[in-house]
């Protein structure tokens, strides 16, 4: 789930690895977005 909200905050942020001024935000948006991810797939109902 990181690797994937990682990638998605590259993506719309444009950095690759930001400055050290925008470090925190980085990262910040990293965690929310994986465990907003999370909570997505774990509330989710799956037909078979």
């Amino acid at each position: 789930m990181h690797a994937a909200a990682l990638q998605f905050v590259r993506k719309i942020s444009g950095y690759r690895k930001p400055s050290r001024v925008n470090e925190q935000a980085f990262n910040i948006a990293v965690d929310e977005i994986a465990l907003t991810s999370r909570t997505l797939l774990q509330s989710l109902t799956v037909r078979r």
